[in-house]
């Protein structure tokens, strides 16, 4: 990445969520989940996902790229899994433990802190688009899973063979690349589906990351990195709204 690549990337990753577990303390602790899933999916696709995945009690989850955990924490609550959580951005990090409490590590996708075959499953959620190597992480969630184990993705794929924009530090995927990479990780896809096809979040849920991001402007809109992320987020939007990027979802087996 460039050096302004590596400044969006930080002003997105790693300042908003310090900034997003500040507002949730003032905004209060139901808003946690609600923020910590913004941009990683409605919670009917998540909840796909897991499902699919055959999350259940007492398994051990690696979250790869967890970003502050809010998708851990839904298949936590909801599916009893044990989940432990890594990012590149410490402010991630901290975000992440400050929400939810669960066990955080500040590691790259390419070098998991872990044994291998040590894990029960894995996900990366909305992660591999702001890789540009993909191999590497793909590789590593191959080996900290035990064979057999389901490894879950949700991908932002490009649909044309250029776009006119996109966000800096991204390099998004087509669908037939991304399946060659799975392919070559020792990971098979056993079940996919469209994030549009998903119904949109509860109003409820909705209001609540309304509210986080008012008191992120609030008390940050003067900031040159809000101004960053926000524009990184418009010019997602934009693309998806497009439909050149589009959400996927994917779930595959380690072999």
């Amino acid at each position: 990445m460039t050096g302004s690549d590596d400044e969006a990337m930080v002003h997105e990753f790693d300042t908003m969520p310090l900034w997003t577990a500040a507002a949730v303390a003032e905004v209060g602790d139901d808003a946690g989940l609600p923020a910590g899933c913004r941009g990683s999916g409605t919670p009917a696709a998540l909840r796909w996902l897991a499902g699919s995945m055959g999350l259940k009690d007492g398994m051990r989850l690696v979250d790869s790229g967890a970003g502050v955990g809010g998708p851990s924490e839904l298949a936590a609550r909801e599916f009893g899994v044990s989940p432990v959580l890594t990012d590149p951005m410490h402010g991630a990090c901290r975000a992440a433990a400050r929400l939810f409490g669960r066990p955080v590590a500040a590691a790259a996708g390419e070098r998991l802190p872990f044994r291998s075959d040590f894990f029960d499953a894995a996900w990366s959620i909305g992660v591999l688009c702001t890789v540009e190597d993909k191999a590497p992480v793909l590789a590593e969630l191959r080996r900290v899973v035990r064979a057999g184990s389901p490894v879950g993705f949700l991908v932002f794929l490009r649909t044309a063979e250029s776009l006119p924009d996109q966000p800096e530090g991204n390099h998004f995927p087509d669908l037939a690349g991304l399946t060659a990479l799975l392919e070559e990780a020792g990971l098979t896809v056993t079940a996919q589906a469209a994030l549009a096809d998903f119904e949109d979040p509860p109003a409820q849920w909705q209001e609540r990351v309304d509210a986080v991001d008012a008191v992120v402007e609030r008390d940050h809109g003067g900031d040159d990195r809000f101004r960053t992320a926000q524009e990184q987020q418009q010019t997602m939007g934009r693309l998806m709204a497009d439909g050149l990027v589009v959400g996927h979802l994917l779930v595959t087996r380690a072999g």
